[in-house]
């Protein structure tokens, strides 16, 4: 008896972003994918019509995955800032779990054939930003944050600065501890964001 179709369909997505990873997204072919899974290549595509759907799975099973993990800051109690300041270390943390988002992310295959891709990484990024500035916001409410910070642009900035330290990861093969990043990374981020404080 087969397993079922959602335990499959998740098979298939894990071995996707493990190719992904390993080898980059060029070479990660349904073939590749079935013979990861340990499966005919016709039952790959009895769960997802193409390559770039499976991509778009992937993506968006890791959208999900990393809203799960930082649901308690965007929504938690405590400081924004504190908040904000862990939230960059879970995200480094989450994408440091998952080596075969950066090679997505970066790929030909998103920027410029798969719009389908494209649209699934603009609604996770959006939503991300949405979040983040509503966070900044209740800082600058707080008192904690620059009130002459525009909280929608700096927010973008906060994923902006992620995504390149994310991408330099990427680049370097992975070669060096991206979650130890987070703090260099936080320092600078609150240097811009932050209200300074006597003492």
């Amino acid at each position: 008896m087969g397993k079922p179709s959602e335990q499959r369909r998740q098979e298939i997505i894990d071995a996707t972003l493990d190719l992904a990873a390993s080898l980059g997204v060029k070479q990660v072919t349904t073939q590749a994918i079935a013979d990861r899974v340990g499966i005919a290549q016709p039952t790959v595509f009895r769960h997802f019509k193409t390559r770039d759907a499976i991509f778009v799975a992937a993506i968006s099973s890791i959208g999900e995955g990393l809203f799960r993990n930082l649901a308690a800051f965007f929504s938690g109690t405590g400081p924004a800032d504190e908040r904000l300041r862990q939230l960059v270390r879970a995200q480094l943390r989450f994408i440091s779990q998952n080596r075969g988002l950066p090679r997505l992310l970066f790929s030909d295959r998103l920027h410029l054939e798969s719009p389908l891709m494209k649209r699934a990484v603009q609604k996770i990024m959006n939503g991300y930003v949405q979040q983040v500035s509503r966070m900044i916001r209740e800082g600058q409410a707080a008192g904690l944050m620059r009130e002459s910070m525009d909280a929608d642009e700096s927010a973008w900035l906060v994923a902006a600065l992620i995504q390149g330290l994310v991408m330099r990861w990427s680049i370097f093969d992975f070669d060096f501890d991206l979650v130890a990043q987070a703090e260099p990374l936080w320092e600078f981020i609150a240097a811009a964001l932050l209200v300074e404080r006597d003492g």
